[in-house]
């Protein structure tokens, strides 16, 4: 298993600052053996948790130009329909993946197509499991048009913790499916909104896997 990229900033200052912490407690108390070695447990799971943050596992992808595979590791916390009102403006089928703070914060493709819309909408940290976060939070809106002429949108969103959304995608661009669009860091969720009829593949609460889970079929217009 390999770092990704965009943790090489985050690393580095979580071992600068865990030098830095270890080398003023053990110039300031000596003595305490105790709560030096406290430290170092401490700084220890620190290190490995910002670790897991960042990690970045080889996974094999199978395309398919009738699925929508899932774009994160997570949790799906909703199917509905609702009133996309952003781009498409119009009635879709949602389907969101929570990302909690232990999965792969990668984000891929969900379909291969071209880019039509990309969007950066600075705003709020709610919690990611709240109803406002999709349209409130600080997010990114990306569509990609298959060869079918099948529109999917789809947005990252930040969370409480996550401050910072990477996304690769431009307007104009091919995308592959399955292929990394971005990164969120420290977790949040993933938003689709599906055409109306798409057949969906995953229920409430189950457990997904970016690049891998197929989350529904698209019909063909």
């Amino acid at each position: 298993m390999t770092i990704h990229k965009e943790g090489y900033t985050s690393i580095a200052l979580c071992i600068l600052f865990v030098f830095v912490l270890n080398a003023v407690v053990q110039y300031l108390l000596p003595d305490t053996t105790w709560f030096i070695w406290t430290i170092y447990i401490l700084s220890f799971a620190l290190f490995v948790i910002i670790l897991q943050f960042f990690r970045s596992p080889a996974i094999n992808v199978t395309r398919n130009d009738d699925h929508v595979i899932c774009p994160a590791d997570g949790k799906v916390v909703v199917i509905e329909e609702t009133e996309e009102t952003e781009f498409l403006k119009e009635k879709r089928i949602q389907v969101s993946v929570f990302m909690s703070p232990i999965n792969v914060h990668i984000n891929r493709n969900p379909i291969s197509g071209i880019v039509k819309y990309y969007k950066y909408h600075p705003g709020k940290f709610l919690f990611a499991w709240n109803p406002k976060s999709s349209t409130e939070n600080e997010r990114t809106t990306i569509v990609i048009e298959n060869k079918s002429g099948v529109s999917v949108l789809f947005r990252q969103i930040a969370g409480a913790l996550a401050r910072r959304i990477v996304c690769y995608s431009k307007e104009g661009q091919e995308s592959i499916q399955g292929e990394e669009f971005g990164f969120i860091k420290f977790g949040s969720r993933v938003d689709l909104f599906l055409p109306l009829g798409t057949d969906i593949k995953v229920g409430l609460g189950d457990t997904v896997k970016g690049g891998i889970t197929v989350l529904a079929h698209l019909n063909k217009p």
